[in-house]
């Protein structure tokens, strides 16, 4: 059942936006799990490999070493681990809250549906919020970090 106001894809603030919320972090969490995984499992290969390949083909010793480079690059780019690890910490958070809800336990303990409800509202927005805000610090942070190694690199 969807107001007038709310989009078919956008749910009301509440049990289906947690919903969507815990859908959405674990699908993430899942997704920067397997990229971070499988690059550094190449890495590993890969850097593994040099010591061989320097006796037998110096040139493809090189082209080894830059692959590894590439991919610690992408994965210093994407974050997969950092979000792999925020990303499930906070869709377990958000199912704590779903069954919390449901059992009427913890701080829904005797609330009436209609204040139940608006608790839910309030500490799932709290929880995404607090989700976005520590993702943009991240990014801000690493940003910051790029530019002291630019300036360092040019001086």
């Amino acid at each position: 059942m969807t107001s007038s106001h709310e989009s078919p894809s956008e749910p009301d603030s509440g049990y289906e936006r947690l919903e969507q919320q815990i859908r959405w972090y674990d699908t993430k969490s899942v997704s920067a799990q397997h990229w971070y995984k499988r690059v550094k499992f190449v890495e590993f290969l890969l850097g593994s490999a040099v010591p061989f390949t320097a006796n037998l083909h110096g040139p493809t010793t090189a082209v080894l070493g830059i692959i590894v480079i590439v991919l610690e690059g992408l994965q210093q780019v994407n974050q997969w681990q950092h979000n792999w690890i925020t990303y499930r910490s906070t869709c377990e958070s958000l199912r704590h809250e779903k069954y919390s809800y449901l059992a009427r336990s913890g701080v829904y303990d005797g609330l009436d549906e209609a204040v139940a409800h608006k608790t839910l509202v309030e500490r799932v927005e709290g929880l995404v919020s607090t989700e976005h805000s520590k993702w943009l610090s991240q990014q801000q942070l690493a940003h910051d970090k790029k530019q002291r190694r630019d300036q360092q690199s040019r001086g």
